[in-house]
């Protein structure tokens, strides 16, 4: 089976996982920017690996804009935020932001699977640590009572590093990989 494995990750996270997938796989590893047409339309099996920011999986719009799965061809797709994947409400809002960014087609025939980040305030860019910032300043507001786990976790941590990359968490998709 002749794979693919595309990323778009700003601070290293999805990188990481995607890199380590490909060491695995012996699969081409390529930045999103950086892949064709012809490079997505050859793999068997195209896996998709993407940080979440701001409600969005970074360059996963760019990278599958016009694509097509032909006959056999697979898409997997594997998010990487800070949120944490396990809560009900949050896989919610992550597969509503897939929704919005992959065509119909794309999106019924994708399998998903959503790993943790990280974080460093240190490193962020401006717009990152405005976004940050407004986030946690609204959360404050909030009365503590009403916050949730993630809420309380957020502000526990602002300006923090936090790594929450759990590489065995590839387990599950190299296990998909084998099942197509």
């Amino acid at each position: 089976m002749k794979g693919l494995i595309v990323y778009g990750s700003a601070y290293g996270s999805a990188r990481r996982y995607a890199q380590e997938l490909a060491r695995r796989r012996g699969w081409p590893c390529v930045e999103y920017r950086q892949v064709t047409a012809k490079q997505l339309q050859e793999a068997d099996c195209l896996i998709y690996g993407g940080g979440l920011y701001a409600g969005g999986v970074l360059g996963l719009k760019q990278a599958m804009k016009g694509l097509s799965l032909r006959e056999g061809q697979r898409l997997i797709v594997a998010t990487v935020g800070l949120a944490d994947p396990q809560i009900p409400q949050n896989r919610a809002h992550i597969l509503a932001f897939l929704k919005r960014q992959m065509s119909p087609e794309l999106f019924s025939q994708a399998v998903f699977f959503h790993l943790r980040g990280g974080i460093d305030y240190a490193v962020l860019s401006p717009r990152h640590r405005a976004m940050m910032a407004a986030m946690c300043f609204s959360l404050r507001r909030k009365p503590a009572r009403q916050r949730s786990c993630e809420d309380q976790a957020l502000l526990e941590t602002y300006g923090k590093q936090m790594d929450f990359t759990d590489l065995s968490a590839l387990a599950p998709i190299a296990g998909e990989i084998l099942r197509g």
